[in-house]
């Protein structure tokens, strides 16, 4: 079964006020965007489409992107990655960064649209949207939709659950018995799906409803009014498959069966202990690629990576005894950011992965956040919770079908057939297809990935800003003069978190002091602020500060100085942050008071 499609547009209606960025500049209420590349995001593509449509922008907007193969998947496919960036504003690797990647596990379909989205959006609306344009100007992204091209390349070939072809496709001996996917899921009734399958039993435990055949009811085990026990026709028998390698068990060994989500370096723990690990961190080529590219580009300031289902904003740590790597002033700076995520996306929640979800070793963005100092996220993208009625109520069964035939005009539910299996007899086949569940139907998509990408554009928008703050020179006689310069940072992201400034993981923020001939500068170090009479002079290298620490997030740092000249002292200070843009600030005479 083919996705379900609607009719491409030419011009996307966007509600722009959607996007709260802190940000100079404002759209109107409905910003129409003439877009040069056509993509429809009501719809989604398959491998070769994804790369299609990510070349097609590349090469309609090569003044500010471009699209390079980072490395190739098992199978050899490329993995594309598109840089964002105004080279008018200076170099990608000279400005703070966002990575932002989807489709790690190969299901999980609209991760990579939502990235495909918010690449279109921002080369489409750079020139339409004053807020977008600022966006492309101040900052570079690095934009990978697909982190598992084998995987989402299995699932639309399929068959294929809702849930398979999460793994990558790199032979995995799944069942522990020396074979390597000898047994995968089979398309017993030809849909193109794997569904359920139902056996007869005399002593079931299901019957088929009068009102719906379709929606199969569990019969009650207690006695009912006359006393008897009820015995339903049909017992659950798995998923739709055969027993291929004879073993007892269905569809136990298919493509793959690792977690290329459980292969990083935070936290990594061998395959007994954490369930589809891979031999050692970086074993896959996918993630080692990955890997490699933020590794070689420390200016990354914040990372989102997209998964489906649940409505989440998920972060650190994986594990309970991990909550030592985000100290208190890391985690304001995350609650800050999740909170606005859960105003702009309906019915998602703010959670901590090992507690609000489940524990997790070796994950993405754990290492991105806890072994490179990169405030990061993932979003699980879709929730059940938009097709609910009557406020928070669920729909029960009888609820979602529907759902799915009134709104969806059946094209989630393939009708039960009954098969012959060589081990059940007669089994009944059917269910919910490969689209009915974790992805959003089409005409849902692109809101979704709208407000994922607004979410995403506050993040980035909150990563490093630095500037002056003031700049005071005070004579204090006798041919010396002190200098009190204040840096601020009017971003909620600090220049180093403080994980980062605990562990040493990159480099310490430095701030230089070049003298104008005549000046000779005596002594320097960090002050509370301009009015403290007292401050921390270094031992050594006045002219280079270390700032360890960085400057917070919505914060400034004071710096003192003590310096001899004839006249008012003169020079430049240059502050150099690996996650922020390098500052300059000019030291005039007409500076003293």
């Amino acid at each position: 079964m083919r996705p379900m499609r609607l009719m491409t547009r030419r011009t996307l209606t966007i509600a722009t006020t959607a996007i709260s960025l802190a940000v100079g500049g404002l759209a109107s209420a409905q910003q129409q965007l003439g877009a040069e590349v056509d993509l429809a995001f009501n719809r989604f593509y398959d491998y070769e489409e994804m790369s299609d449509a990510m070349r097609r922008l590349a090469e309609a907007h090569p003044d500010v992107c471009s699209l390079v193969s980072i490395g190739k998947s098992i199978e050899g496919r490329d993995m594309w990655l598109l840089t964002i960036n105004d080279p008018a504003t200076g170099p990608d690797t000279e400005k703070p960064a966002m990575w932002i990647d989807g489709n790690i596990h190969g299901n999980e379909l609209q991760a990579a649209e939502t990235v495909l989205y918010t690449a279109w959006y921002l080369l489409e609306g750079r020139d339409e949207v004053p807020a977008i344009a600022e966006l492309v100007r101040d900052h570079a992204f690095y934009l990978l939709p697909m982190v598992n091209p084998d995987g989402r390349a299995e699932w639309f070939r399929g068959p294929s659950t809702p849930h398979s072809s999460r793994t990558g496709v790199k032979p995995t001996d799944n069942d522990r018995d020396g074979l390597f996917d000898e047994d995968p899921p089979n398309d017993l009734d030809g849909d193109g799906s794997i569904g359920r399958m139902w056996r007869r039993d005399p002593n079931g435990t299901h019957r088929r409803s009068e009102t719906d055949p379709r929606i199969m009811e569990r019969v009650p085990t207690e006695p009912g009014p006359d006393g008897r026990i009820r015995r339903g026709d049909w017992s659950m028998a798995g998923s739709e498959g055969i027993d291929d390698d004879g073993d007892g068990r269905i569809n136990e060994d298919g493509s793959g069966g690792y977690d290329m989500n459980r292969n990083w370096p935070s936290d990594w723990q061998p395959d007994h202990v954490q369930r589809g690990a891979g031999t050692h961190p970086f074993s896959y080529p996918e993630t080692r690629c990955v890997g490699d590219f933020i590794r070689a580009h420390p200016n990354i300031a914040a990372g989102q990576s997209y998964h489906n289902t649940g409505g989440m904003i998920l972060r650190g740590p994986g594990v309970p005894y991990g909550e030592s790597a985000y100290p208190r002033e890391d985690r304001r700076t995350y609650d800050a950011i999740a909170d606005a995520g859960v105003e702009m996306l309906p019915h998602y929640r703010s959670l901590v992965i090992h507690s609000d979800l489940y524990p997790v070793h070796g994950g993405f963005v754990n290492w991105i956040a806890e072994g490179l100092g990169i405030v990061s996220f993932t979003n699980e993208l879709w929730t059940d919770r938009r097709i609910m009625q009557d406020g928070d109520a669920r729909l029960d069964e009888a609820g979602r079908m529907r759902w799915q035939d009134r709104v969806l005009f059946g094209q989630t539910f393939t009708d039960w057939t009954e098969v012959e299996h060589p081990e059940y007899g007669t089994v009944l086949v059917g269910g919910g297809n490969r689209w009915s569940s974790r992805l959003p139907p089409p005409f849902m998509l692109e809101e979704e990935a709208h407000r994922n990408f607004a979410f995403t554009m506050f993040h980035a928008a909150e990563t490093p800003k630095l500037r002056a703050n003031d700049v005071v020179v005070t004579d204090l006689g006798d041919g010396l003069w002190q200098v009190d310069l204040e840096i601020a940072n009017d971003r909620l992201i600090p220049t180093r978190t403080a994980r980062a400034a605990d562990k040493r993981i990159g480099l310490p923020d430095i701030l230089t002091f070049e003298p104008a001939d005549g000046v000779e500068l005596l002594l320097a170090g960090p002050t509370v602020s301009r009015l403290s009479k007292t401050f921390d002079p270094v031992p050594h290298r006045p002219e280079r500060l270390l700032v360890e620490t960085g400057i917070g997030g919505r914060d400034q740092r004071t710096f003192r100085y003590v310096m001899r000249s004839d006249t008012a002292p003169t020079g430049t200070f240059h502050y150099h942050a690996e996650k922020a843009r390098d500052l300059s600030i000019p030291l005039g005479a007409d500076a003293a008071e």
